[in-house]
């Protein structure tokens, strides 16, 4: 329970119970309290808030986290952040690499320069599988010519292209802001996009593979 009285700025805190996705190793999980380190409570701006400090459970990794609460206990920030979770296997390394930085900086705060890495993603998949064109525009349709995916998923690379080149410049005006709520659509998007280039094939070849080994 907290303990703050009139004109306290800092006080301590019992603890509270956080639950979160470790930004280090992706497992979820409730973390773990620091021997002898204890939680603040402070009000600022007149809404109370928790600091605090906790390490992953993972014994593998016990990465420690400096956590932000508000007066419910839900998180308000996180250092490291969280990041959003993906499939990771069967993805070409530099596509796989680009992709995580625009989780990164999605975590951080960034979304300019999120959907800018979003849109070098695109640009990854069209170099891994070849695809050629003088721009990300023509390099896209002719992406078209050498996968056989959802016409959705094609449609909705050039609408990660334009919210990308807005990212990247000035004069680029096909959305109206770049912000928290489009650059997460767009990760969302990138992720389907990713399972359906890279994964399902997989996924298939390994259900084939128990058929077979069943019908032996």
């Amino acid at each position: 329970m907290a303990m703050i009285t009139l004109g306290d700025q800092y006080c301590r805190h019992s603890g509270s119970t956080v639950t979160m996705r470790c930004p280090s190793c992706g497992k979820e999980g409730t973390l773990e309290r620091i021997n002898e380190v204890i939680d603040i409570s402070t009000v600022f701006n007149g809404e109370h808030y928790i600091i605090g400090q906790r390490r992953c459970p993972n014994r593998k990794c016990h990465v420690h986290i400096f956590i932000v609460l508000n007066r419910t206990s839900e998180i308000i920030d996180s250092y490291p952040a969280e990041r959003i979770d993906f499939e990771k296997n069967n993805i070409p390394d530099n596509v796989l690499k680009t992709f995580e930085e625009a989780i990164s900086c999605h975590a951080d705060k960034c979304y300019k320069a999120s959907a800018m890495m979003i849109r070098r993603t695109l640009e990854e998949i069209c170099y891994d599988k070849e695809s050629k064109g003088n721009d990300l525009y023509g390099r896209l349709n002719s992406l078209r010519e050498l996968l056989v995916i959802p016409k959705e998923l094609f449609d909705g690379m050039h609408e990660l292209r334009l919210l990308g080149n807005d990212a990247s410049h000035i004069e680029a005006k096909s959305y109206d802001e770049i912000g928290k709520e489009e650059v997460e659509i767009s990760i969302e998007f990138t992720k389907e996009i990713l399972k359906a280039i890279y994964q399902y094939q997989h996924l298939l070849s390994r259900l084939k593979s128990l058929k077979k080994t069943a019908n032996q």
